[in-house]
């Protein structure tokens, strides 16, 4: 799951940074309003964090923004003392939830899961399951029968992505904005190393599930029998 803060306490959208790492989230972090709008369009964001009070571009100007253009992105006001009335206007607007500052990991991962839920996402902590592996994406362990082994952030992240594309074929480019982000430098041997990886794990585990190549296009995930 790749979450977008857009805080302007550079020490808060810091901390929240490494509170949602630990937990297994691929973050990224911008300072300003039209920043978190540029990137939020990208599309690529399972869930924004998105504070009121911005430079450049308030916060529920830029969430009005991204529900006009089509972005149904789940969205969770940061909001502080005096801000009652910006918040119900961004609730009006099509946030899906707020909370105050200052607030404990605790309550703002909660929120995040209940976000996530609501949008029919797939949560950490919760298992994947496709032919015979199961992913849980809260522990990064695959598991096939009885047998299991520990992936890195990255594999389990490439894993949960195709498992969620149900089948279809994901680009490498698309594999890049999910995993890195869209203005990121991984280059198509970055997707390539971290396949071989996890086929290579996959075969360890003597799985059925098979990561395919379709030449010039992309990957897809196959379960043979």
């Amino acid at each position: 799951m790749r979450i977008l803060i857009v805080e302007d306490e550079l020490h808060l959208a810091e901390a929240l940074t490494q509170i949602l790492k630990k937990h297994h989230y691929s973050v990224d972090a911008v300072h300003d309003g039209r920043s978190g709008l540029d990137y939020a369009l990208s599309g690529i964001y399972d869930l924004l964090l998105l504070d009121i009070m911005l430079p450049e571009m308030d916060g529920v100007s830029v969430l009005k923004t991204l529900r006009k253009k089509g972005i149904a992105t789940p969205v969770i006001l940061l909001t502080a003392k005096g801000e009652i009335t910006d918040m119900v206007s961004g609730l009006d607007h099509g946030a899906d939830d707020y909370i105050a500052k200052p607030f404990s990991s605790e309550l703002l991962l909660a929120r995040i899961r209940a976000a996530l839920r609501r949008k029919g996402e797939v949560i950490p902590d919760d298992a994947l399951k496709f032919g015979d592996i199961e992913l849980n994406t809260g522990n990064l362990k695959l598991t096939v029968g009885g047998k299991e082994i520990k992936l890195n952030l990255k594999e389990s992240e490439l894993l949960e992505l195709l498992i969620l594309r149900n089948q279809a074929v994901t680009s490498k480019e698309q594999i890049i904005e999910k995993l890195w982000g869209f203005d990121s430098e991984a280059e198509h041997n970055n997707v390539e190393v971290y396949v071989s990886f996890l086929r290579k794990k996959l075969t360890f585990l003597n799985s059925t599930v098979r990561i395919s190549t379709i030449r010039n296009v992309g990957y897809v995930l196959e379960a043979t029998t």
